[in-house]
């Protein structure tokens, strides 16, 4: 049988539907759309049956690939009654390759920089000649609590913001001064159409 993606009329704007499934060119592993839904339903189902206090994520209205979450800042630190709200963007070859996450909330840490881009390993592939730590066991809770402990932790050896990571180690009263200057919380952010 044909794949129906190569007899498309190329003016149809329509996308596959999730069982069609698509390649990509830079997977080793052959994706299905229909195996990375399946995947995010039962992550979805596992945050909703058995919440974790300070970390929330769920799908948007119209892509099961595109999640928003939020994490409130751990105890003990700088984001401490914080909120802040991240995205989620998930691969076709989803769980064999990580999940770009992203902070909405801009927030002050000496691992992320001003983009939100988060530097965190098991944010990356691992693999051969790679450096990450990404693993196919790992999962959308997973990620998000190991952000929320960053948060606490930061990996200053590392740093994408320089001078947070020298506040963080020199001055803490300056450094939260900064965390606080720069924090907005989500309704805030929602009040500007974000």
């Amino acid at each position: 049988m044909a794949n129906r993606l190569d007899t498309m009329n190329p003016s149809d704007t329509t996308m596959p539907s999730i069982n069609q499934g698509t390649k990509s060119s830079t997977s080793a592993r052959p994706t299905n759309n229909g195996n990375v839904v399946k995947r995010l339903q039962s992550e979805l189902m596992t945050l909703m049956m058995s919440p974790t206090p300070g970390i929330s994520a769920f799908p948007s209205d119209t892509d099961i690939t595109r999640w928003n979450a939020t994490i409130s800042g751990p105890s003990g630190t700088p984001y401490e009654t914080l909120t802040f709200k991240l995205t989620f963007s998930y691969p076709p070859n989803y769980p064999y390759a990580p999940p770009e996450v992203l902070f909405k909330t801009p927030i002050y840490h000496p691992n992320v920089d001003m983009s939100g881009r988060i530097c965190l390993d098991i944010l990356k592939p691992a693999g051969q000649g790679k450096e990450g730590a990404w693993s196919a066991v790992l999962n959308t809770g997973s990620v998000l609590l190991s952000i929320q402990s960053l948060l606490g932790e930061p990996n200053n050896a590392s740093p994408l913001n320089g001078e947070a990571a020298l506040l963080w180690d020199r001055d803490l009263t300056e450094y939260k001064r900064k965390v606080l200057a720069r924090h907005q919380e989500p309704s805030e952010l929602d009040g500007e159409g974000s």
